[in-house]
């Protein structure tokens, strides 16, 4: 593609180097990421190498024409539900086919134990099995059967010559499919997944479940589980993946935050990243072979969901939708008594109960996103064309309006770049030339070899016209293992030419770099504060001053300008709420302050916090990230302006709300739009008016242009 700077022989072979580079390097925390485990020996880690930025390719599929389908790729059986629900009940309930991958076969210690009756003798294969069949209990229920409702069971034969169990159950539209790979968590010789990611040489073996139709176990390297999930996303061309964290956060385990079931030095269980990265290795592999294959990129969109670090943070989700996510851990529970059909048992009993709701890790309580951004990112361009930007495919990508105001995006323009989580930032600057930013996986290899993130950047030649070639812009940090825990990037442009990005830095601080008006950057700079979430917000107020907020463990942190063209720096606590750890909504406010909109620690409605003054707003019900811009009110006067607020409700679907006054009435979205991730508000005072703009799980964009009404 002219402009993106690399060829599709270039994209491949960026491609093949990428998977044989580097991943899960262990060096600076012991354990967390992915290394080795008892029983194998110790691999230094090789020196990370960068594979080239992949090249654009084209994007067939034209908007509608694909059968959606969600692909989950677990390290155990309940992962989903703890972690990547209630996201994943939602597109399975709007009539999306969801298909699971268990990685491991969840054993554990084989004690299938409920609270108050005398611990049984250890059996693991009889536990896995009731693992297995609390899933089924649960995705029933999720699918509107009866928990019992009767499954599908045979055997799947994949790559390597191993085999696997899959379930099947269907409720019209609604269907799921189970696959288990069984893989032992703890093989012979004390071997665990990590020494699979990460030791040359490992070979684990499968743990058949009792009475599953698999008759023999399997043996898998590293080379094997990469081949079998590639060979999954292939089998079933999924539109949406959903995986754990490939980079989880580092996190200090001492009396007030106890390692509990945390690996060292990491705030998640140590499976959770290496099939993450697998499962990141596994899409880059798919994604080169079907290019090469096809002769266009398969288009799919990818959330990974952060696991154990819900027990660090303050909790996210209201009561009502912790209700529904717990309704569903408590089926996948079940209990000894239950007649579920299945000899091995009924549940994992641990899980049953209210015990999931009790317990002081509180797991279940939030639902939080590696990859806190809103997806697409809108802007328009000079014929007034609605213009979106996202990553499709791990590529960068740009769809545009078929005419201004048609409600309907062309085929995506692929821009290259990848791989890239799903983590792209849009600006234009005070040239009109379009800056994009992603987060790039730059190394990803396993086995021994070091990992490598780095922040890049795609600028336009000229407003509305070519781009130059990707740049790397690295991380602030000086290493590979904590350069893999960089947020993602937050950008805004100044009227100077100025262009400041701003990441989250593995000590959960912020970083900037500054792009000036020649198009120079600087290094990178530390900006201090206290530790504070990923999902950072970034904008300039009235008088043309840098903002960027984030959630705090106990406040709003804010950084900003003094003075346009300024240093930006962090600014002393203003004495705001805790807020529940979503991405922050901020707008310049009607009267020219700035209004900062969020939710307490599960709470439901948000409030709008100004100048010494906070407002609740009151009918505003949902959870989630909340956007926010000032607009034309419903009388339609420019002078009548008032606050515009976007999110999901309670259901997950898109609400708006114009105006925060008591009565003020949220728009629910037509067709019941349910987004992946969180959907982007664009109010343009020009062309486009007001537009929330969101991601769909069959991977194609929708446009939602919203009229207030009278009550609004």
């Amino acid at each position: 593609m002219r402009g993106t700077g690399t060829t599709r022989r270039q994209t491949l072979a960026a491609l093949t180097a990428l998977t044989a580079a580097g991943a899960a390097g262990v060096a600076g925390v012991a354990g967390c990421g992915g290394g080795g485990s008892r029983g194998t020996a110790s691999v230094p880690a090789a020196p990370a190498r960068a594979g080239a930025p992949g090249a654009a390719e084209p994007f067939t599929s034209t908007v509608g024409d694909k059968q959606a389908l969600l692909l989950q790729i677990m390290a155990h059986p309940d992962d989903d539900l703890y972690f990547m629900n209630p996201d994943a009940e939602q597109v399975l309930r709007s009539g999306v086919p969801v298909v699971c991958v268990y990685v491991t076969a969840g054993e554990a210690r084989g004690i299938n134990h409920q609270a108050g009756t005398p611990i049984p003798p250890a059996d693991k294969a009889a536990y896995s099995a009731s693992r297995h069949q609390g899933l089924r209990q649960a995705y029933a229920r999720m699918i509107g059967l009866n928990q019992f409702a009767p499954w599908q069971q045979s055997v799947l034969r994949l790559p390597g010559g191993v085999t696997a169990e899959t379930n099947t159950l269907a409720n019209g539209a609604r269907r799921v499919r189970l696959i288990f790979l069984n893989i032992a968590m703890l093989s012979e010789g004390g071997v665990r997944i990590p020494a699979l990611w990460s030791t040359p040489g490992t070979v684990m073996s499968t743990l058949p479940a009792t009475g599953s139709p698999v008759p023999h176990p399997s043996s898998y390297g590293h080379r094997t589980l990469v081949d079998v999930l590639a060979e999954l996303m292939d089998r079933y061309r999924p539109t949406l993946i959903h995986t754990l964290d490939p980079d989880p956060d580092f996190q200090v385990h001492d009396a007030l935050h106890p390692k509990d079931n945390d690996q060292p030095g990491c705030s998640d269980h140590r499976d959770h990243t290496p099939v993450a990265l697998f499962a990141w290795k596994a899409i880059a592999q798919w994604v080169a072979a079907a290019t090469q294959r096809d002769k266009h990129a398969p288009r799919f969109t990818t959330t990974a969901f952060r696991g154990y670090y819900n027990q660090r943070w303050p909790h996210n989700l209201p009561p009502a939708v912790l209700a529904r996510k717990a309704r569903v851990i408590k089926s996948y529970g079940g209990a000894p008594e239950w007649d579920c059909g299945n000899a091995a048992g009924c549940g994992d009993y641990s899980q049953g109960g209210v015990r999931p709701l009790r317990n002081r890790k509180g797991w279940i309580r939030s639902t939080h996103y590696r990859y806190s951004t809103t997806l697409p990112a809108p802007t328009t361009d000079a014929q007034g064309r609605l213009v979106a930007y996202g990553v499709l495919g791990t590529q960068a990508v740009r769809w545009r309006e078929t005419a201004p105001g048609s409600g309907r995006f062309g085929t995506p323009l692929g821009l290259g770049g990848g791989p890239l989580a799903p983590a792209l930032a849009a600006v234009r600057d005070s040239a009109g030339r379009q800056v994009l930013f992603g987060l790039r996986f730059a190394a990803l290899g396993g086995q021994g070899a070091a990992d490598l993130r780095e922040i890049v950047v795609l600028e336009q030649r000229r407003p509305d016209g070519p781009f130059r070639a990707w740049t790397g812009l690295g991380t602030p940090e000086t290493s590979t293992e904590h350069g893999r825990r960089v947020g993602c990037p937050a950008a805004v442009a100044t009227a100077d030419g100025r262009v400041h990005l701003f990441v989250r830095t593995a000590d959960k601080g912020l970083a900037t770099r500054v792009r000036d008006g020649s198009g120079h950057w600087s290094p990178w700079q530390r900006l201090g504060g206290a530790e504070v979430q990923d999902g950072l917000t970034a904008l300039l107020d009235a008088e043309g001053q840098v903002h960027v907020l984030a959630a705090g463990r106990d406040t709003v942190h804010h950084w900003a300008q003094e003075w346009a063209g300024g240093p930006v720096a962090l600014r002393p606590p203003a004495g705001l709420p805790r807020p529940g750890g979503d991405p922050l909504g901020a707008a310049v406010a009607p009267d020219g302050s700035l209004a900062l909109v969020y939710r307490t620690p599960a709470a439901t409605v948000p409030a709008v916090h100004g100048d010494d003054t906070s407002l609740t707003v009151r009918h505003f019900e949902g959870y989630g990230a909340i956007a926010a811009h000032t607009v034309a009110g419903p009388s339609g006067r420019s002078e009548a302006k008032t606050l515009l607020l976007a999110g999901r409700d309670l259901g997950g679907e898109v609400q708006v709300q114009y105006g925060t006054g008591p009565d003020a009435r949220p728009l629910r979205s037509p067709g019941h739009l349910i987004p992946v991730g969180a959907p982007a508000l664009l109010a343009d005072d020009g062309h486009q008016g007001v537009c929330v703009v969101g991601m769909a799980p069959d991977a194609t964009p929708w446009i939602w242009r919203p009229r207030p009404t009278k009550r609004a």
